[in-house]
């Protein structure tokens, strides 16, 4: 029982990363209507920028600050220099130029970094708090419920209480109207992409000291992880991407935990298939009624 205890919160502190690098997925999705194959890549770009500055300057915040504004400012110019160039007539041409990005940012770090695994600090002890003698929650989990909770409700509050939410949602569900009545609908769709890329460094500044350190493939794993709990809950649902990613990394602690880590990448591609061939919409899918 008590390793059932444990093995139940590791999973939802990596299952709270999850989510949150599944609602970056989300954004571009509802904002675009691209599946941004290179999120994981980006994201490390920006992780490596946080391991630049925390070693000039020695502080783990300032490096936590340059990763997230690094994060944003590389989805602004992926969006602007990289996408808008692209033929989007045919849904294959983002995917083709995504991948592209990912085998580009991967090349530069790896000359710029090397290819070894470099060590990734963490604010916080990982050392597990005990409850009753079972060991639970350690203060970095308790902080990255914390980070994602928060920067959750943040978007919550922007894309439904805010004048800027509305005319993003407004520019990627009906990006004619929008423009007749004055929506710089390129500019929504640049913000779409700076904050999704500035939660996708979150993601990765959270979840890779976890791991075995930082690497430019750092979060290919992850990235499936995520993109498996992206569609398990619907790509047009955020809350979806919430509860799908809590419970990826639920399954993946049960199976590491008691079937072995060897089985993870087997684990997230078995949950991946069985969604799409049983609801490849989604578990919150909206239900439209059939035509005939």
């Amino acid at each position: 029982m008590d390793r059932f205890l444990f093995l139940t919160f590791d999973g939802l502190s990596r299952g709270a990363v999850y989510a949150a690098f599944a609602l970056a997925l989300v954004l571009i999705w509802r904002a675009g209507r691209i599946v941004n194959f290179a999120q994981g890549a980006m994201a490390v770009a920006a992780a490596y920028v946080a391991y630049s500055v925390t070693a000039v300057t020695g502080s783990y915040w300032l490096g936590f600050g340059a990763a997230l504004l690094a994060g944003l400012l590389l989805g602004a110019i992926v969006d602007v220099a990289v996408m808008r160039l692209v033929d989007h007539r045919s849904p294959l041409n983002p995917v083709i130029v995504a991948l592209g990005l990912v085998l580009l940012i991967q090349a530069v770090l790896g000359m710029v970094y090397g290819n070894e695994y470099l060590p990734a600090r963490t604010p916080f002890s990982r050392s597990a708090l005990a409850v009753g003698g079972t060991p639970v929650l350690s203060p970095y989990d308790l902080f990255v419920f914390a980070t994602v909770g928060v920067v959750g409700a943040a978007l919550v509050w922007i894309f439904t209480r805010t004048a800027i939410g509305l005319r993003m949602r407004a520019a990627a569900f009906a990006p004619e109207v929008s423009r007749l009545l004055g929506v710089n609908v390129g500019g929504m769709l640049t913000l779409g992409w700076a904050l999704a890329s500035g939660v996708g460094a979150l993601a990765a500044m959270l979840i890779i000291p976890t791991e075995l350190g930082l690497h430019p493939h750092a979060m290919d794993l992850v990235f499936v992880s995520a993109f498996t709990a992206a569609v398990l809950g619907g790509l047009d649902s955020p809350p979806g991407a919430v509860v799908g990613g809590l419970g990826v990394g639920l399954l993946l602690s049960y199976v590491s935990g008691y079937a072995g880590g060897d089985l993870i990448p087997l684990a997230v591609l078995a949950l991946l298939l069985t969604v799409l061939l049983l609801r490849p919409g989604g578990l919150f899918a909206p239900v439209t009624a059939r035509r005939v």
